[in-house]
């Protein structure tokens, strides 16, 4: 039998904070592996969007990078068109040859100008330095190339946040941070922005999954590789009754008529193309020669004028 390869988790990038331990996330994953397609249903359905999004692009999209690949579910829906896909995780048990990189999405592997489309479906969240990631990133497409990424939102969880939130403070008293923090679809636009993507964008989608009890949300973000993995553990750990009480306060707060309780799940999904000649540049604010207002043959009305000339 041959040896699984080693994780490739990085040191720390200096300067840039710890907020997820890189190598328990990578061993999570690991264990996740063997039964993923069993709770692969967001990958699935977060794959089968960015796929679609690409349907309304005219271009060919040779090469592709599928960062974060878990199982291949995104590779296999890129790979239809017949596009050459690279798969790449943290993760050594969804590494497999001679189509699969094992590789930190900090540290990425691949050289410049390596792919024509770089696409990450629910992976990028667990990434410390998430600016420099996209960086690499942008590095690593060809001139012109595009990346598509899918990462969860801020209002995903919510629900189970706030449930753990109010249980452990009546409890102890106090409450550490149980769930991951989030991308903001804003802050995900800044963010292509900053790194060099030209014509960024973002926006959000929210899918809204019902489930018999809490204890059954969080076996499927096992069963997915996504329970907590923090830097910083010093604090105590979930008892039992902490978790007894807010599947009660989950029951109450956030359950539907028939019992079923609800889990939101928001997915933000960033896109933007590496520079390269001749791309179209915004237009400087206030540079416009034609008012909207005359383009649209319409009368233009100040903020506070009311349609017929009335003020307050």
């Amino acid at each position: 039998m041959s040896e699984r390869p080693p994780s490739p988790v990085t040191a720390p990038t200096i300067g840039v904070p710890q907020v997820f331990d890189r190598t328990l996330h990578a061993r999570r994953r690991d264990r996740a592996a063997p039964t993923y397609n069993s709770y692969s249903f967001l990958k699935q359905r977060v794959s089968e969007d960015l796929a679609d999004r690409l349907l309304a692009i005219n271009r060919e999209f040779p090469t592709v990078l599928d960062l974060g690949a878990h199982s291949g579910v995104l590779a296999s829906a890129l790979a239809a068109d017949g596009r050459h896909v690279i798969r790449s995780d943290i993760s050594p048990a969804f590494c497999s040859p001679p189509l699969s990189v094992c590789a930190d999405e900090e540290a990425l592997p691949f050289a410049e100008g390596s792919f024509d489309l770089a696409a990450s479906a629910l992976s990028l969240h667990w990434v410390n330095d998430l600016p420099g990631a996209l960086i690499q990133l942008q590095r690593a497409l060809k001139p012109d190339g595009l990346l598509l990424a899918a990462l969860p939102g801020a209002g995903s969880l919510g629900e189970l946040r706030q449930a753990l939130l109010r249980a452990e403070t009546e409890i102890r008293g106090g409450a550490a941070m149980r769930v991951s923090p989030y991308l903001d679809v804003i802050d995900g636009a800044q963010l292509l922005q900053r790194t060099g993507f030209a014509m960024p964008v973002a926006d959000a989608d929210t899918i809204v999954v019902r489930y018999d009890s809490m204890l059954k949300l969080l076996s499927d973000l096992r069963g997915m590789g996504e329970t907590a993995a923090f830097a910083d553990r010093s604090g105590p750990p979930l008892t039992r009754g902490i978790l007894m009480r807010a599947a009660e306060i989950y029951a109450q707060e956030f359950a539907d008529r028939d019992g079923r309780i609800r889990a939101t799940f928001e997915i933000v999904t960033l896109s933007g193309w590496a520079p390269a000649a001749g791309q179209p540049v915004p237009k400087r604010p206030g540079s416009a020669k034609v008012r909207l207002a005359d383009a649209l043959g319409v009368r233009e009305q100040s903020a506070g004028e009311k349609p017929g000339g009335k003020r307050d």
